[in-house]
């Protein structure tokens, strides 16, 4: 049997964040302090596009999640967009544990910092604590080559913590390492 390393991230969460969570939130219970529950990848396609435009979202985003992924089906019929019911329209992969902690660490360290005119992600939350960003150009991770695309997607994620409001899920992200825009707070007091 082979032991598997603790990924990066996870260690550091529990050598720095949770501490810094505990007390910045004034925590009095470790079971309080919010953690990461999942990561949710997504690759939406064109359902009246041929096969291979699907084929290729999939193996994309199994590369980059490190796992299979599932393909996606309209529940319902929509005219407007000629769409039926059961067409595919996508691919999903959810990550838990030692992959998901990966995945983290190489969109903050290499994923993110390599976006040109990268000047920082929103930090719009949904209202309990979970953080959903797309990202127009998959070729930011190292397993997408430029060579191999033919067609190009993006890709939109969504982290689900255990944070019950919204500032416990951007202190958490943030003690992580997310990279915030710093001028979305000057513009909010200007506003006020």
């Amino acid at each position: 049997m082979s032991s598997q390393q603790t990924p990066v991230l996870k260690k550091h969460y529990a050598d720095v964040v949770a501490p810094g969570l505990k007390k910045s939130l004034g925590f009095k219970n470790d079971m309080q302090i919010p953690v990461i529950e999942k990561v949710v990848l997504n690759i939406g396609v064109n359902a009246s596009a041929d096969k291979s435009v699907l084929e290729e979202a999939v193996k994309n985003l199994s590369a980059i999640a490190g796992q299979a992924a599932v393909r996606t089906y309209a529940r319902k019929s929509i005219a407007n967009f000629k769409l039926r019911e059961g067409m595919p329209i996508g691919c999903k992969v959810t990550l838990r544990g030692n992959r998901m902690w990966d995945f983290l660490y190489r969109l903050l360290a290499v994923g993110l910092p390599s976006i040109r005119d990268f000047r920082g992600v929103h930090s719009r939350f949904d209202g309990n604590g979970n953080y959903s960003l797309g990202i127009t150009d998959i070729t930011i991770f190292p397993e997408i080559t430029t060579d191999a695309l033919k067609y190009q997607s993006g890709l939109e994620f969504t982290i689900v913590t255990s944070a019950s409001t919204n500032e416990e899920g951007k202190e958490l992200l943030t003690l992580l390492g997310m990279p915030f825009r710093k001028q979305e707070k000057k513009e909010a007091e200007t506003a006020a």
